[in-house]
């Protein structure tokens, strides 16, 4: 029994490879950026969050195995939907005010992505510098933009 259990899922684990999507790694051209504050905001900003929030992202060789694949596109796909440097100005939902408050609360880089990602740990200082950065090139959460 425990041999036909392992046997199906091997040939399932073998047939999911075949399920085409998160497997195109290419990155749609940049269509705008915005004016960052300084060279060090985005750098801090491409090393921690560029992977999902923009259109450099730099796939891993982990990002061809399903389901890691099918993962890693949603993730990809959901961050450049609601904060997208790369096209900034051009996409109707942008969420950069909330980018500093999400780095203040820890929600951003998210757990998960940190420990196959070392580059994005940020230290106490960095993110900081990242928060402090990310509200001069956004604006704070909450501030009212001035038409």
């Amino acid at each position: 029994m425990k041999t036909k259990i392992l046997a199906a899922v091997a040939v399932i684990a073998v047939a999911i490879q075949f399920i085409p999507y998160g497997k195109d790694h290419t990155n749609p051209p940049i269509i705008s950026e915005p004016t960052w504050d300084s060279p060090r905001t985005k750098e801090l900003f491409n090393n921690a969050c560029a992977n999902c929030h923009s259109h450099q992202t730099t796939y891993a060789w982990y990002s061809n195995v399903a389901p890691v694949s099918w993962l890693l596109a949603r993730d990809i796909e959901e961050g450049r939907e609601h904060f997208n440097v790369s096209a900034w100005g051009a996409q109707k939902k942008n969420e950069g005010k909330d980018a500093a408050k999400e780095v203040r609360e820890g929600e951003m880089p998210p757990w998960f992505y940190l420990p196959t990602h070392p580059e994005a740990k940020l230290s106490d200082v960095e993110k900081k510098e990242l928060i402090s950065g990310l509200e001069k090139t956004f604006g704070k959460e909450g501030a009212e933009k001035e038409d």
